[in-house]
């Protein structure tokens, strides 16, 4: 699994947690619907600043975003 996977991964997990379906988090991040679905399936290339759109509008830190046992192991090549 790779990074793009397992942050998808991660934001998926989170936004599940908050019962937030992809168009409600979208509208929150301010970002395209089918851009936050590229990136929970690992499609997409996530920039930083997108990221903190995302980690902002679930309401948490990018610490806890990254502090996580999916980020523990190394990226795989």
């Amino acid at each position: 699994m790779d990074i793009r996977e397992k942050i998808g991964l991660r934001i998926k997990e989170l936004r599940k947690g908050l019962s937030l379906t992809q168009e409600v988090l979208a509208f929150k991040a301010n970002l395209d619907k089918t851009y936050v679905n590229e990136v929970e399936n690992g499609k997409r290339n996530i920039s930083v600043i997108n990221l903190e759109k995302i980690v902002l509008a679930l309401e948490i830190s990018v610490k806890e975003f990254f502090n996580h046992d999916i980020f523990s192991k190394g990226v795989e090549k």
